[in-house]
C-alpha cells in the first residue's frame, strides 16, 4: 500500500532514517487510524494491521503516546502485532491534559490541515462554544473551517452568520445540510486527496451525518436527536481515521469533548486578535486592567472597540487555561485577585463617603 495516499511525506524519510540507525531493528513507517485502548490499527506498505507499544520505548523512556492520525515506526510482524517504537514529529495536534499523573500533555488527533468546527444552526448554537473551539483549533496548528449544519431545520440562518463572523473575522463560514445536500459542494475544496480533516463539534451537531455524506455511505451510525432540546449521543466510540472515496480522510474521535483548555496561548492570541491588538498599551505595564489609569482594555470597552463580552470571554478562558496547567497557582492568584477588588470597592466607598461629608 502506498503511504503518500495516507499523507506521508517523503521528507519524513529523513527523520525515519536517524531514528533506525539507534535501533537493530527493520523499522517502517505506518500511520495510525484507531485506537482501542492499547491496540492500535496502522496502515503501512503491507496494508492494514495492528501493532501494541514497545514497553520500554513508552512506559520506561516515556516516549509519545501515538494517537490517531500519527505517523509511527513500528517493527512489522506478519502473523501478529506488529511493535510501534517510535511516534514521529507533529506537524498539528489537539491535546488535553494526560490523566495518568505526571506525563502532562495527551494528545487526542494528530496530523490533520483542516478543523471543521461544527455548530448546528438550530438549538446549539452557541458563540461562547464557538470561541472556545476557535481557540482550540488555533492552537492545534491547522486552518479552521467553520460549518453551520442543519440549514434545513431553518427558515433564515444570516444571524447566525452574521454572529459568528463577529466572533471569528477572516475564518470561512458555510451552511449545509446533511439531510438536504444544500452547500456540500463549498466543502470540496478542503477535502482533496491526502487533506486530513479533524471534526470538533458537540454531540447532536450533525457530526456522523455529514461523514456519511462526505463518504457517499453510511459508515457511522446516527442517534435520534431529543426533540426537547435538539441534543444527542456521541455515536463514536473510539478515535479513527476514515479515509473517503474522494483520497481525503476525516478523524472523528470522542476524545474531543473532554478537550480542556491546555496550554493554549497561541490559540487564545489568535481566536481574539480583537483583545490582543490593545494588550501592552496601558500605561502600567503590571496593568490589571479593572480600575487602573490610563488602562488601554477599559478605554477601547469605553469607545466601543471592543465588547465587553469579549473581554469576559478571554479572561475567562485564559483563566481555565491557567487552572488547567497550575490548579495551585491558579487558586492563589485568584485570591489575590478577589482580595485587590475587595481593597479597590472599599476605596471607592471611602472616597465616596469622603465627597459627601
Amino acid at each position: 500500500m502506498n503511504l503518500e495516499k495516507y499523507g506521508f511525506r517523503p521528507q519524513m524519510m529523513k527523520e525515519i532514517e536517524e531514528i533506525a540507525v539507534s535501533y537493530n531493528l527493520t523499522l517502517i513507517p505506518a500511520r495510525v487510524t484507531a485506537v482501542h485502548r492499547e491496540r492500535y490499527e496502522v496502515v503501512c506498505e503491507y496494508g492494514e494491521t495492528y501493532a501494541r507499544l514497545k514497553t520500554k520505548e513508552y512506559y520506561v523512556d516515556f516516549e509519545e503516546f501515538p494517537t490517531t492520525g500519527d505517523f509511527v515506526l513500528i517493527n512489522y510482524i506478519a502473523n501478529g502485532d506488529s511493535q510501534i517504537v517510535k511516534t514521529l514529529k507533529r506537524k498539528t495536534f489537539f491535546s488535553r491534559l494526560d490523566p495518568t499523573p505526571g506525563r502532562g500533555e495527551q494528545a487526542v488527533a494528530a496530523n490533520f490541515d483542516y478543523v471543521f468546527i461544527m455548530q448546528s444552526l438550530n438549538h446549539d448554537f452557541n458563540e461562547k462554544r464557538l470561541e472556545r473551539y476557535m481557540t482550540l483549533a488555533w492552537q492545534s496548528g491547522a486552518t479552521p473551517i467553520i460549518v453551520l449544519t442543519k440549514a434545513d431545520l431553518v427558515e433564515n440562518y444570516e444571524e447566525c452568520v452574521n454572529a459568528t463572523s463577529q466572533v471569528a473575522p477572516g475564518v470561512e463560514v458555510h451552511v449545509v445540510s446533511s439531510q438536504s445536500g444544500y452547500g456540500m459542494e463549498q466543502l470540496e475544496k478542503y477535502l482533496q486527496p491526502e487533506n486530513t480533516v479533524v471534526f470538533l463539534g458537540s454531540s447532536g451537531v450533525g457530526k456522523s451525518s455529514l461523514v456519511n455524506v462526505l463518504a457517499g455511505e453510511e459508515l457511522m451510525s446516527v442517534n435520534d436527536i431529543r426533540e426537547d432540546d435538539s441534543k444527542g449521543r456521541h455515536t463514536t466510540t473510539h478515535r479513527q481515521l476514515i479515509m473517503l472515496k474522494s483520497g481525503a480522510m476525516i478523524i472523528d474521535t470522542p476524545g474531543m469533548r473532554g478537550l480542556g483548555m491546555w496550554d493554549v496561548s497561541i490559540g487564545l492570541d489568535a481566536a481574539f486578535e480583537d483583545v490582543e491588538k490593545h494588550m501592552g498599551k496601558c500605561r502600567f505595564s503590571d496593568c490589571k486592567h479593572m480600575n487602573e489609569p490610563g488602562c488601554a482594555i477599559n478605554q477601547a470597552i469605553d469607545e466601543g472597540l471592543l465588547s465587553l463580552e469579549r473581554w469576559e470571554s478571554y479572561i475567562k478562558l485564559k483563566n481555565e487555561a491557567r487552572y488547567s496547567e497550575d490548579k495551585n497557582a491558579y487558586m492563589r492568584d485568584k485570591v489575590k485577585w478577589h482580595k485587590e477588588i475587595a481593597k479597590t470597592n472599599k476605596r471607592m466607598k471611602a472616597d465616596k463617603k469622603k465627597y459627601y461629608l
